[in-house]
């Protein structure tokens, strides 16, 4: 059940990376909040910012080359970047959590599910060893793992992928996090795996009452998971508003782009498939302009010359971009 409370504000983030080709501006001025119990989705195509802007939040991005220069991360009113490392650690995991993209790789392949589990259960929770171990069977069999009893003191090799994507999920809600951060959570199973992880992941967070971002490159996976949706391009965000909105009315033309990649099963088998035609920009010293004017079959001469402004279309519905006209008119999905 969301609330009009924000547990997590994030006001003009900007994290760089400096490198010998020039300055990275991976996240570049990135605003906005989480309310409790809100399923929020960030979506964009591989480079846009979405991961570092996630790996910002928790303060994980890698010194050198990376560092945030600028804003402000807000869990309850404290800034996360300004706290001391012993303070933080006391958030990550327990407060905070976040499960990676590729769940073989996020397992440590050397130690048992049970050794993994257990400590962080202990590290922030305070429970004894066995009541760290029920607890975590208590959350393998929540997430769908059989027999959890007798697979607990199994390796990560012994799983599947979907199973070792069960783990993390259960790993990420065992000590009851308010946040919960899923950076591409599906991307390396089966369509038949991925609907029952987001399913998964959607009745625990309703459980739990857990506020969620959802990264992604696909708006396919968030339409009937999130509350609202944030589109990034080029390390900013270019469109954001609730669901049902970006969906029925998408403002700016890289969402259009992006809803028309979907497949859709009320079409003809026959109809090829829409493809955003270029490449993202590279974002070493990008211009001041719009980024995505290169691949724009919209653009005009001002988006050659100055970034967009953000504008307001009615119901927390927002947009950068410099065609108002045709970014206001009904689009739905094309």
């Amino acid at each position: 059940m969301m609330t009009n409370d924000p547990v997590l504000e994030v006001k003009n983030l900007q994290t760089h990376f400096f490198t010998d080709d020039g300055v990275v501006k991976a996240v570049d001025d990135v605003s906005f909040s989480l309310r409790k119990g809100e399923v929020m989705g960030i979506v964009g195509e591989s480079g846009s910012g979405k991961s570092v802007t996630n790996l910002s939040i928790m303060n994980l991005v890698q010194t050198p080359p990376g560092r945030i220069v600028g804003g402000e991360v807000l869990f309850h009113g404290e800034d996360i970047l300004r706290m001391k490392e012993k303070r933080i650690r006391l958030i990550r995991g327990a407060k905070i959590s976040m499960i990676f993209q590729d769940p073989m790789t996020s397992l440590n392949p050397f130690l048992r599910i049970s050794t993994q589990m257990i400590e962080t259960l202990r590290l922030h929770q305070k429970l004894s060893k066995k009541e760290a171990k029920e607890r975590a069977i208590e959350m393998l069999t929540i997430a769908g793992i059989p027999a959890a009893k007798e697979r607990i003191d199994n390796y990560p090799h012994q799983f599947s992928g979907g199973m070792c994507q069960r783990v993390m999920i259960a790993m990420g809600l065992s000590c009851n996090p308010e946040i919960l951060i899923a950076d591409e959570p599906t991307s390396a199973l089966d369509v038949t795996i991925q609907a029952q992880i987001l399913d998964l992941m959607k009745n625990l967070t309703s459980q739990f009452g857990t506020a969620v971002i959802l990264i992604t490159h696909s708006l396919g996976v968030v339409a009937g998971m999130c509350d609202t949706i944030y589109v990034m391009y080029a390390g900013r965000i270019v469109e954001r508003g609730p669901t049902a909105d970006i969906f029925e009315r998408p403002l700016h033309p890289y969402t259009r782009g992006l809803i028309k990649s979907v497949p859709r099963l009320d079409r003809p088998n026959s109809e090829r498939l829409f493809s955003i035609p270029g490449q993202p920009p590279n974002v070493i010293d990008l211009p001041p302009c719009c980024p995505f004017y290169p691949r724009c079959a919209e653009a005009m001469e001002i988006c050659r010359t100055r970034y967009p402004e953000e504008t307001g279309y009615g119901n927390s519905h927002y947009a950068a971009c410099w065609n108002q006209a045709n970014a206001a008119s009904p689009g739905g999905i094309i």
